[in-house]
């Protein structure tokens, strides 16, 4: 069926789509857990164990690092919130339609980024 016919998924499409957030969503509360756990050393050698001519240099480099993993990992918790709404989504019936145009966006879309809110359409039509 084309997806412009159709207003909305049927439960096994949006069960597949669900499958398909909880797998993504589990794999980046795994990340953003490591990112946490990197930015407070846990698991890790810090410059204790390292000769005091490195120390500066290493420092510097642990800083630049953390200030990355920081936003890393904001970005993360920012990618698992979008994820977690798309799952609202499904439960309560809008997932998959375009909050622009109203029109079902489409599979393959939704499947590159199961958090989509717009279709391409109305995204190129954005910039």
């Amino acid at each position: 069926m084309n997806t412009e016919a159709k207003l909305r998924y049927n439960k096994d499409e949006l069960q597949e789509f669900k499958e398909l957030i909880l797998k993504k969503l589990d794999k980046a509360q795994k990340d953003y857990d490591l990112y946490k756990s990197m930015l407070s050393h846990e698991d890790t050698n810090d410059i204790m164990d390292t000769s005091p001519t490195f120390k500066v240099l290493e420092e510097g480099a642990n800083v630049l690092s953390k200030e990355e993993i920081g936003k890393i990992a904001q970005r993360q918790a920012k990618f698992i919130k979008h994820l977690q709404a798309a799952l609202v989504r499904i439960e309560t019936g809008t997932y998959g339609i375009c909050r622009e145009t109203g029109k079902l966006i489409s599979k393959e879309r939704l499947n590159a980024v199961p958090h989509a809110t717009l279709s391409m359409d109305a995204k190129m039509n954005r910039k």
